[in-house]
């Protein structure tokens, strides 16, 4: 009996928003990707909540918040209440990535969308895979089978292969790469014979990209010459997908005393740093080839940095002396310390930005790649400040009123309960 299928694109087609898309088949719904944008826009997961009690599984692609970070809010606010499969490195990166983007909001505004247990919530629904492990679907998914294959483009990155027994099968496959990079494999499509559905992107279909030999060359005389004339480099980068690449690139270059670039100071600067390079540490089967054969010949782990300092806040940064060279997350300059240093260095021309990414339309950051002569902006800028005076006194008595009314209701709870519990030994008298 042929199954009924059906695809209803949510989020993520005709233009470029995050990623979400609801696949059926039969009684059975799929939620492949569960994406948000960078400015947290409410229609994308307007859509979403529709059919937030409806979906039997979610299948998560990537690990950064295009493909995953409506998660914390759908399952905490929302209702959404089923497996999310995905593959380990995604589980940890992914869960990298979230903190940060919380915390670079919550650094300077009362950011209240979703909280960290919010997050933790998604991610204890997450059943982590392994690539080419296949997982039978239950109830009401009997008969479906998904298997994870590698996607390239960031650790963990996965093509979905869903089969429902004896028929055809459906292949998602967005933003992967099928080019070997310096950390990963490509893409695997050998196992995929002409599925009867195959949903993907044309992303970058109109961009012609640089040879990486060439790209890398512009990135180190950028560097080299900015630092030589006593400026600082800022390169605005993700929390734990690409920034395994260039920190690796990166320190690299340091490692190679003919680039002159010891005599100066490389930072990895988010919120999660530590984590994240432990975590890459502890993912070695997981990247290209010929890293998992220096790693097996040498012992050598890719990421056991030397030159790369890892940093927390701006106070341990300011504490590494300048000219130096930051990778600081978010890509797109709306939050974290990429806009902070940014408002900080951007009126200097001796320094240099680099943006690793194209974001969506409207962030700060696709303003500046699609307006590269542009020479001034306005510019919103959020800070947390202590307050004082007036302000403070006003504040406090606001929390004493609040408190107090906080304790009138529970003691009136309480009041009420008292009073139930009498009237029913009354009756039972």
């Amino acid at each position: 009996m042929t199954s009924i299928l059906k695809l209803t694109p949510l989020c993520g087609a005709h233009d470029e928003s995050p990623l979400c898309y609801l696949l059926q088949f039969d009684e059975f719904r799929f939620f492949l990707d569960c994406g948000w944008d960078e400015k947290f826009t409410m229609s994308y997961v307007d859509n979403m909540k529709k059919y937030a009690h409806q979906i039997d599984a979610v299948l998560i692609s990537h690990p950064d918040p295009l493909h995953l970070g409506a998660l914390p809010y759908m399952v905490g606010k929302c209702g959404l209440n089923c497996p999310i499969y995905t593959t380990i490195p995604v589980y940890k990166m992914g869960q990298m990535f979230m903190y940060d983007t919380y915390q670079s909001r919550q650094n300077t505004e009362d950011f209240t969308i979703f909280t960290l247990d919010d997050v933790d919530a998604a991610f204890d629904k997450i059943v982590q895979l392994k690539y080419s492990q296949n997982v039978p679907m239950k109830g009401k998914g009997h008969g479906l089978t998904i298997t994870p294959l590698p996607a390239g483009h960031m650790i963990g990155g996965t093509i979905w292969r869903i089969v429902k027994e004896g028929e055809e099968d459906v292949v998602y496959a967005v933003d992967y790469n099928h080019k070997k990079e310096r950390h990963l494999n490509g893409c695997v499509l050998d196992g995929v014979n002409r599925p009867c559905l195959l949903i993907t992107d044309a992303y970058n279909a109109n961009y012609v990209q640089l040879r990486r030999k060439l790209r890398d060359e512009q990135l180190l005389t950028e560097i080299f010459n900015t630092v030589r004339d006593d400026g600082n480099v800022l390169v605005a980068i993700d929390t734990a997908g690409r920034v395994l690449e260039l920190s690796q690139l990166l320190e690299q270059y340091w490692q190679n005393a003919e680039t002159g670039l010891q005599a100066y100071n490389l930072c990895l600067l988010n919120n999660v740093a530590y984590n994240v390079v432990e975590f890459a540490k502890s993912q070695v089967e997981w990247m290209s080839d010929k890293i998992m054969r220096v790693f097996e010949d040498n012992r050598n782990n890719p990421f056991q940095f030397k030159h790369l300092k890892l940093c927390h806040s701006l106070s341990e940064l300011h504490k590494v002396p300048d000219p130096k060279v930051v990778l600081a997350s978010v890509p797109d300059l709306e939050s974290g310390f990429s806009r902070e240093l940014f408002v900080q260095w951007c009126q200097n021309q001796k320094n240099t930005v680099v943006l690793t990414a194209r974001p969506s339309p409207g962030t700060l950051g696709r303003m500046l790649i699609d307006n590269p002569k542009m020479k001034a902006f306005t510019l919103q800028a959020r800070k947390r400040v202590r307050l004082e005076g007036t302000e403070l006194e006003e504040y406090l008595q606001e929390e004493k009123k609040e408190k107090e009314e906080k304790k009138r209701r529970e003691s009136k709870a309480k009041s009420d309960e008292s009073d139930t519990s009498e009237s029913e030994d009354e009756m039972e008298v």
